[in-house]
């Protein structure tokens, strides 16, 4: 019986790991006007993916103090498969604002998009994978 419970345990070690989702992990936004960005934490939130501002940086690339930083930007993103997320929210802190968004994953690119007023307002980003 020890065995067993061992041996499952080894292989839900090695298997969780290879059931995360491809865009979880760190993504570097793409700066504000101001120059300023932030890290965004992606990660599952039970079947759906969200993400946490983790850092905010300044036009000089220096680690700023920000009151966004643990606030959740992005939530209810659902993965459809082939590197497409959509039907979540994502929320804008440079405008306060909270758009309709959707995702598209390629490599360690993500393109990020938002829209209110039905679709009449867009905005949309490019964000990197840290490494």
């Amino acid at each position: 019986m020890k065995k067993l419970v061992i041996a499952t345990a080894l292989v839900l070690g090695f298997a969780l790991p290879a059931l995360a989702d491809p865009v979880d992990g760190a993504w570097k936004t793409q700066p504000s006007a101001e120059g300023k960005f932030a890290i965004v934490q992606i990660t599952a939130c039970g079947d759906k993916v969200c993400g946490t501002i983790a850092k905010s940086f300044g036009p000089d690339g220096k680690q700023i103090t920000s009151p966004n930083v643990g606030k959740k930007m992005i939530w209810d993103m659902v993965a459809k498969g082939n590197g497409v997320y959509e039907d979540g929210k994502i929320w804008a802190p440079d405008k306060d604002k909270t758009y309709n968004s959707h995702m598209q994953l390629s490599g360690d690119a993500l393109a990020v998009s938002g829209c209110v007023l039905g679709g009449l307002i867009c905005r949309s980003q490019h964000w990197s994978r840290v490494k």
